[in-house]
């Protein structure tokens, strides 16, 4: 029997107005490869891109095309495209694919569909070919004339004629020997293996002999029977693979060699074709990656022309970007290079005199974006202060487009709406810009400008704030000082949610520390992971700081490394925890550290260096021994193990395996073709041989980064692991 007064109360309850109560973001949510994780990522335009001045993007089932201070139309339906499809027999789609304007000045769409890789001409909305090679085929490349791909199957290069014939280019039966692919650990900028001549009559490719290195052996647990699936890994001061290139002439049918000459061992890297097709420019790099030389080669007979100019350094050279001639002009062309200390652009004649510099000071170019049409300007990214700074030197945390005058120099920035990281993608003839600008406050934005005056047309997305409906953690940057007592570091520290200055907190320090990263940006949430945000939300302080060593502040702050791995990073690191300790809210009982690759690296060596600072730590794919790592990123930063015995051992942390006190968790991808397996497992084996007691965790199958919707589970182990040793 219900009494009234129950009754009474539940008649309340029921009448009140439902309040939806906060649900605090999951790993789901925060973690790539998470369910839910896309609706946590900032809104974007899907497949914006250029042909000709004129921008195209998909929304919905439709393509939608603009042209600048004119307006947009819809260009294409799907159902339209499924009529077209149909028409020419082809297997229709359920939505709109992922397609690419492969002649930027030309609308017509690549895409693939069911083994078909089709060419479709938007102004006719017709298929205009339809390749289906009969083999297995990677890497495919269209030439920018005649209509012939050419791509790979197994090791060698193979063209498609426009008329769907096979051509196969080279017949390399030896599985040693690799043709039509990115060579040399993909370094360097190296990014491909195949590359079509201007007017697509000729393909130079790279060749690489690889028998003469090591096999390394990696186990596939997912046969009946664990099978070895042995690949090529030369290790620092061991033999390392030969590359050559070939140019294959379409004309003829025939390939030539480029006489790259002796020592075998070294680095063919930044290839590029003169605008006339008759030369290919190649930087040459030693096996020591102390001198480079700008080669010319004769396309047509494989003749080495001319050394145009070199580049030296007691610590290292490192070419990452192809010269890139001037608009119609065979004669000139531009080089990036850190020779004096900050990347910038020099023009430079096909004879090798150096023409001038075009860009100079205290700032890096980040990127080049392209030129207008006749030549006169040259567009890039860069970190370059603004012209209404009164600092000379530039920042990491803003990143601008800007246009520079080839004749003069003038400096121009195409944006300055927001203070904020901006990525630019400029129309062929130089005219527009879509300006993609994030800031810490600005998920995302997009402008479509006018490149000359830096008006804003149009803006096409101010993305939403994807977390305006939850409580989220402040974030703090700022800058502390270096161990040289003279070098500002920006750092970045999440305070927990719900943050109450009375409480002590226990803090977490996420680290890289290497060369080519930058933590610590400008961009949204000024660069903020997911997982940091996850943490925030269970009462943990995260503390990140860009130490000497890392990107984008010249070559002096990123090289002091060189030959002592660890040494340097880690003494920033130190000044990062003294802040941290500082902080009144910082528990300075309860730290921790965690990283992945050089971060994990970095993460054991604190840990073991100075076991009584960090309570736990956690690293992921760790370099242990740099011995045992790769030639071309090794020897770079450490030299030849025989050319630097001290510096080896110093950064072997074998070594230290007995200084362990911490609770530490290693963990790694059994089938990790960048940091081999081995390095964790001998550092078991010297823990053991130690009496130290370090924590283990693998991931069968997964290679140097844990991908997918396993990183959910990655990110799930590592909480629980400081949950277990923090709280």
């Amino acid at each position: 029997m219900i009494k009234r007064g129950g009754l009474l109360l539940l008649t309340i309850l029921l009448s009140m107005p439902i309040i939806a109560q906060e649900q605090p973001l999951t790993l789901q949510d925060l973690i790539p490869g998470g369910k839910t994780a896309y609706r946590f990522t900032p809104r974007d335009i899907k497949q914006l891109q250029w042909y000709g001045d004129t921008y195209l993007y998909a929304k919905g089932d439709s393509l939608y095309q603009g042209i600048p201070e004119q307006g947009e139309k819809i260009a294409l339906t799907l159902s339209r495209f499924n009529e077209t499809l149909e028409t020419a027999g082809l297997p229709t789609l359920s939505s709109l694919p992922n397609f690419t304007v492969p002649y930027n000045a030309t609308p017509f769409l690549a895409f693939g569909n069911r083994q078909h890789l089709i060419h479709y001409d938007l102004s006719k909305q017709m298929v205009l070919r339809d390749y289906q090679p009969e083999t297995s085929w990677e890497n495919a490349s269209l030439a920018p004339e005649g209509g012939y791909y050419a791509f790979t199957n197994d090791n060698n290069v193979v063209l498609l004629s426009p008329e769907k014939k096979i051509l196969p280019i080279t017949n390399e039966t030896d599985k040693g020997i690799v043709s039509g692919q990115a060579v040399h650990q993909r370094e360097f900028g190296i990014t491909k293996g195949l590359f079509w001549s201007p007017t697509g009559k000729a393909l130079a490719f790279y060749r690489m002999d690889k028998r003469m290195v090591t096999d390394y052996p990696i186990v596939d647990i997912d046969t009946r029977c664990a099978a070895v699936k042995p690949f090529k890994y030369p290790m620092a001061g061991m033999k390392s693979h030969e590359v050559t290139v070939g140019v294959y002439h379409l004309e003829t049918r025939e390939t030539v060699w480029l006489q790259t000459g002796l020592p075998k061992e070294k680095y063919l890297t930044n290839i590029a074709w003169s605008p006339d097709g008759k030369h290919i420019y190649i930087a040459e790099l030693n096996r020591e990656q102390n001198h480079c030389r700008m080669v010319r080669y004769n396309a047509e007979t494989g003749a080495r022309e001319k050394v145009l100019f070199e580049e030296q350094n007691d610590r290292y050279v490192e070419p990452q970007h192809p010269v890139v001639f001037l608009p119609e002009d065979s004669t000139r062309f531009i080089w990036q290079s850190q020779r004096d200390g900050f990347n910038h652009l020099y023009l430079y004649d096909t004879k090798g005199k150096l023409l001038k510099q075009l860009t100079s000071g205290e700032w890096v170019v980040t990127d080049f974006l392209g030129f207008d049409r006749d030549g006169t300007h040259l567009y890039v990214a860069a970190t370059a202060p603004l012209p209404s700074s009164s600092v000379r030197s530039g920042d990491p945390m803003q990143i601008y487009a800007w246009r520079i005058n080839i004749g003069n120099g003038e400096r121009f920035c195409l944006n300055t709406k927001h203070p904020a990281v901006h990525s630019a993608t400029i129309s062929p003839s130089g005219k527009y810009a879509l300006d993609r600008a994030s800031s810490p406050s600005i998920p995302r934005d997009i402008d479509l400008i006018r490149a000359k005056d830096g008006k804003i047309i149009k803006n096409l997305l101010s993305a939403p704030n994807p977390y305006a409906k939850y409580t989220m953690p402040e974030i703090v940057t700022g800058t502390i000082l270096s161990a040289d007592g003279r070098t500002p570091l920006n750092y970045r520290l999440v305070k927990p949610v719900q943050f109450d200055e009375t409480k002590k907190y226990p803090a977490i320090v996420y680290v890289y520390g290497g060369p080519h990263a930058q933590l610590v940006t400008g961009d949204w949430m000024n660069g903020v992971r997911g997982w940091d945000l996850y943490m925030a939300q269970r009462g943990y302080v995260v503390f990140t700081v860009d130490g000497r060593g890392s990107a984008n502040r010249g070559f002096e702050f990123e090289s002091m490394i060189h030959q002592n791995l660890g040494v340097k990073e880690m003494e920033d690191q130190l000044k990062g925890v003294e802040f941290l300790k500082s902080l009144p809210f910082v528990d300075s009982n309860r730290l921790g550290v965690h990283g992945w690759s050089y971060g994990g690296f970095m993460t054991t060596n604190l840990m073991l260096t100075y076991p009584d600072l960090f309570k736990a730590g956690v690293a992921g794919g760790p370099v242990i021994d740099w011995s045992k790592y790769e030639i071309m990123y090794g020897e770079r930063y450490m030299d030849h193990p025989k050319e630097n015995p001290e510096g080896y051992r110093q950064a072997d942390l074998t070594l230290k395996a007995d200084r362990l006190k911490g609770h530490l968790l290693l963990i790694h991808g059994t089938a990790d073709p960048v940091v081999v397996w081995q390095h964790s497992l001998s550092f078991l084996k010297a823990c053991i041989e130690k009496e130290t007691y370090p924590d283990y965790f693998v991931y069968p199958g997964h290679q140097h980064n844990v991908t997918g919707r396993d990183r959910v589970h990655l990110h799930e182990k590592i909480t629980r692991y400081f949950d277990d040793y923090l709280k």
